[in-house]
């Protein structure tokens, strides 16, 4: 994103670093609050008419709202830590890729996203998840090849889970809710603001080494093309390569003959060289 360069140049010695593990820290002390009774995740959530109606600080604590878990579940409660960990793998990974100005960037442009189209729907509650999901899509992008252990045990490359998750972005686009529709919006356009360039470019790269390996292969055909090709039989110095291939004198053209048929043919004439 060129447009940052000049604002990282001013003001990025500022920026915070390790924003990722804060925001989990955050998200920790919620869900062990909500767990002991102390806070309500109910507070947690962007609802924008409760906001205009004088409840403003969920513009910003809906971030701090964990991951999907039923408390009422030991697995599901298990989850957690991996869903922290994997946000603090990701995040981490994007910091040390960007530097820590370029990655609040990021996370600040999808949280701005994602308050304006929570707006558009103002009654539908909103977490952080499509901006966690943001943060995905940029490490698979970058990451393609990076593999995880899927429920602990099955590696699988990132690649294909960012491939199944923009199926399900997609899949929300045409049935999803509005408020749906306009997070996974949200979600994908911080994510195309800072990758969409690199998009294109690969594409057009991608595009010119196909336009490339398909002269290559034209090419390698030609050169392949058999110097001699037995008239009756068809075997080529390319598929027998080892025969002595021989031309008929007595044939009318450059009739090429292999060992098996050279003196075993009718010679070719033409139809006037026939008559007499």
């Amino acid at each position: 994103m060129p447009l940052l360069d000049p604002l990282e140049r001013r003001f990025g010695r500022f920026a915070p670093t390790n924003i990722t593990l804060y925001l989990i820290i955050g998200q920790v002390f919620v869900t062990l609050a909500a767990m002991l009774g102390l806070l309500d995740l109910r507070q947690f959530v962007l609802v924008p008419v409760l906001v205009m109606n004088g409840e403003p600080w969920r513009v910003f604590t809906f971030l701090f709202y964990p991951p999907p878990v039923n408390f009422g579940s030991m697995f599901s409660l298990m989850l957690l830590p991996f869903a922290w960990w994997i946000f603090y793998l990701m995040g981490n990974a994007l910091e040390h890729y960007w530097g820590a100005f370029r990655y609040n960037a990021f996370l600040l442009l999808g949280c701005v996203l994602t308050v304006a189209a929570a707006f558009l729907t103002p009654g539908a509650p909103v977490t952080n998840a499509f901006i966690a999901g943001s943060v995905f899509l940029a490490f698979a992008w970058l990451n393609p090849d990076f593999e995880l252990a899927l429920f602990f045990i099955l590696p699988i490359k990132i690649k294909w889970l960012a491939l199944l998750t923009v199926l399900g972005y997609a899949y929300g686009l045409v049935v999803g809710a509005p408020s749906t529709r306009w997070q996974i919006l949200a979600s994908v356009g911080n994510f195309l603001l800072f990758f969409g360039r690199d998009i294109i470019d690969t594409m057009r790269s991608r595009r010119r080494s196909m336009a490339a390996q398909a002269r290559r292969a034209v090419e390698e055909r030609k050169d392949r093309e058999p110097r001699h090709r037995c008239y009756i039989c068809g075997k080529t110095d390319l598929t027998n390569p080892e025969m002595d291939f021989r031309y008929c004198s007595k044939c009318t053209g450059d009739q090429c003959y292999c060992p098996e048929h050279i003196f075993n043919h009718e010679h070719v004439v033409e139809e006037k060289e026939a008559k007499e």
